[in-house]
């Protein structure tokens, strides 16, 4: 096949990078690629230690689409092995163990929702326990004998947990070990991960080095800031854009990521050219609010067409703009005289996924009645003939409530 220029695969593969290690090291893997027009190798390691994945993945997974779309061969590393030791990176203490069948169960739906980015018939998709899982306790401990417990200890986390005299279990120093091994045993020309994953992805160079293999390069990408505007992007922190979640959901919470966030949501999970990305900066500070618009529509079309995308944005001119109920939102009857709960109502209506979360929603100001908050979970209806009520629940869960 025939690759692209140097400078022009350079260009696509820096969009976004933080950092290269070594980009000179590239450059030249880059050039013998060509020559031999041989494709380079390019490893993701992924831990299915979640069933979903956020816009957040998405910064990662697109990189790879990348290097795929310049013709290189793209390795997808599902961590089944890996995951069962439980990646140590940015964490103040030790991972909770998952089992074997949560493993599975979640990189079913893993490959499912990274199929969304990914270029399947060009994706080569390995589980590291197929290597991982034989060795044998003699070739753990002379993989262990690669790294001392003083190079270990100067990775950020396991420096802090220690000067803090919080545990580190001696199997999450195994850890960078065995993602180091995977390199090896795939004999990767490139390495992706986040800025929080540079130790790993050294470790890597390292093993392969002593194996007697050309060390591959280390591209790290920026850990994408989520709607909040200050936490990286995760589900823990509830401030995530699903890539499987609701057309309607996906274009609301888009809006609601600051405007200085913007471009770099352009920049890192869009499909907008390098060359726009010029303009896109000087209508964000003339114009952010269609800016903002065109952005949640950009994202939805890309998950879910542009049909649904159209159909999103005319829902938030409905709800939110307009604040009618839309026509879609489910219709509950009830009894004219009759009582009810409305966190009995909440989930009749499915509009939260339990009573906690509708409590919680209550408490903060998040649900009301015809326009009037309600935020005492014990609040009871007592439904009049006639009645027509609308419920809203967040900023885009709707239900009708009628009495007969």
């Amino acid at each position: 096949m025939s690759f692209p220029s140097i400078d022009e695969q350079l260009n696509v593969i820096k969009r976004g990078t933080v950092e290269i290690v070594p980009e000179e090291d590239l450059v030249e893997k880059l050039k013998k690629s060509k020559k031999e027009n041989r494709p380079l190798r390019i490893k993701l390691g992924c831990d299915p230690t979640r069933p979903d994945l956020h816009l957040g993945h998405s910064v990662i997974l697109r990189k790879l689409r990348q290097f795929q779309d310049l013709g290189h061969h793209v390795i997808l590393i599902i961590g089944d092995f890996t995951a069962l030791i439980g990646d140590p990176t940015g964490q103040n203490k030790t991972r909770p163990s998952l089992t074997e069948e949560e493993i599975k169960e979640n990189a079913r739906t893993y490959l499912d929702q990274a199929g969304k980015i990914l270029d399947g018939k060009k994706t080569e998709i390995v589980y590291n326990s197929e290597w991982l899982g034989d060795m044998k306790f003699q070739d753990v401990i002379l993989l262990t004998s690669k790294m001392t417990v003083a190079r270990m200890i100067e990775r950020d986390d396991f420096s802090k947990r220690y000067k803090n005299n919080e545990s580190i279990s001696l199997h999450e120093f195994l850890y960078p070990l065995a993602q180091g091994q995977d390199s090896v045993h795939l004999k990767s020309d490139v390495e992706l991960g986040g800025t929080d994953q540079k130790f790993n992805l050294l470790v890597g160079r390292d093993l392969q080095r002593d194996a007697g293999q050309d060390p591959q390069v280390c591209l790290m990408m920026p850990l994408l800031v989520g709607t909040d505007g200050s936490q990286k992007m995760s589900k823990s922190y509830d401030n995530y854009i699903g890539i499987d979640e609701p057309a309607n959901d996906m274009y609301g919470k888009a809006l609601s990521i600051p405007d200085e966030l913007m471009y770099s949501y352009y920049e890192l999970v869009t499909d907008i050219s390098t060359d726009e990305l010029e303009t896109i900066k000087k209508r964000i500070e003339e114009d952010p609010r269609n800016t903002k618009h065109d952005l949640a529509f950009t994202v939805t079309r890309m998950y879910h067409g542009e049909e649904a995308a159209k159909a999103a944005r005319k829902y938030f001119e409905q709800t939110v703009i307009n604040k009618d109920i839309p026509d879609d939102a489910p219709e509950l009857t009830f009894e004219a005289g009759s009582t009810h709960r409305l966190l009995d109502i909440i989930a009749e209506a499915n509009l939260t996924s339990s009573n906690g979360e509708a409590k919680r929603m209550m408490k903060q100001g998040g649900v009301s009645l015809d326009d009037e908050k309600i935020k005492s979970p014990g609040h009871e209806i007592t439904f009049k003939e006639g009645d027509e009520l609308a419920l809203k629940v967040g900023k885009r869960k709707f239900a009708k409530l009628k009495a007969v």
